[in-house]
């Protein structure tokens, strides 16, 4: 991988961790259009990730301090009780993880064709939830945060995005807008941790069968521009996409995901 090719990458996952597009969809598509190797996507994806984390956590620092100074008080209050909502929601995503890691990953290797359905179904989920009208509700409870969740797992799928199915869903469970979607971003924190850390032992494994240390055609430079072009990008997204959110504006993600889910469809038979 060059540096231009992973700046390239890091600009679209920096863009699509937020955006309601899908980053696996869009860096499976990427990839593919780039000639990129798994073993290249492997190391990479830990790097882009650890970098879209930081960027969630510099964007909403102010709303995780004010979590962590209220857990720290050693009290139930507001900020302890929404902890316990967001790990709530990390259960389902959590089993799959453990569980279910080799099926998923298996699934990430089935091709474009996969990825453009999924792109598809989140074009339909995003429109559905810009013309339903659920009852509103004043907080998002734990039943609400426990079915996000489970929005989030299903969302492993390569092109179902992870944002967009979250988000979508605490919409139409009524929860107010600008709240699911810092929801949606916070829930998320720990799970892709979780992930960059199994990234990085699988990475490891590899670097020890392969004898050959980190030379999987990526250099230190393309990491360092691919980590520092999702970075930057994921702070700018994060703050678009909770304005967009809060403007009711996800139906235009709609149709962008059904033409992308289009587009990965016909370059799977015709490239």
């Amino acid at each position: 991988m060059d540096t231009w090719e992973a700046i390239v990458l890091g600009i679209v996952q920096g863009l699509t961790e937020f955006l309601p597009v899908s980053s696996s969809g869009h860096l499976a598509i990427g990839s593919a259009i780039l000639g990129v190797e798994n073993t290249e996507n492997l190391l990479f994806a830990v790097m882009v990730h650890a970098a879209t984390v930081l960027s969630t956590i510099v964007v909403l620092r102010k709303e995780i301090g004010q979590l962590l100074k209220g857990l720290f008080a050693f009290r139930l209050n507001e900020e302890t009780l929404y902890i316990g909502k967001l790990l709530l929601s990390m259960i389902p995503v959590f089993i799959v993880g453990v569980f279910f890691k080799d099926t998923v990953e298996e699934i990430f290797g089935s091709g474009l064709l996969l990825v453009g359905i999924c792109l598809w179904i989140t074009a339909d989920l995003l429109t559905f939830s810009y013309f339903a009208r659920p009852r509103p509700k004043e907080k998002i409870s734990g039943w609400d945060a426990l079915v996000i969740g489970l929005a989030q797992a299903v969302a492993v799928l390569p092109g179902l995005s992870r944002s967009g199915s979250t988000i979508a869903t605490g919409l139409l469970l009524g929860n107010k807008k600008e709240s699911v979607a810092k929801f949606s971003f916070l829930m998320v924190l720990i799970p892709i941790l979780g992930e960059a850390l199994l990234d990085t032992l699988d990475t490891l494994d590899i670097v020890e069968k392969s004898r050959e240390g980190l030379s999987f055609g990526i250099q230190p430079v393309a990491l360092v521009a691919g980590f520092a072009a999702a970075f930057v990008v994921g702070c700018l997204a994060c703050k678009w996409m909770i304005r967009i959110v809060r403007k009711g504006k996800l139906v235009y993600f709609a149709i962008y995901c059904a033409l992308a889910g289009a587009f990965a469809i016909l370059w799977q038979y015709f490239a």
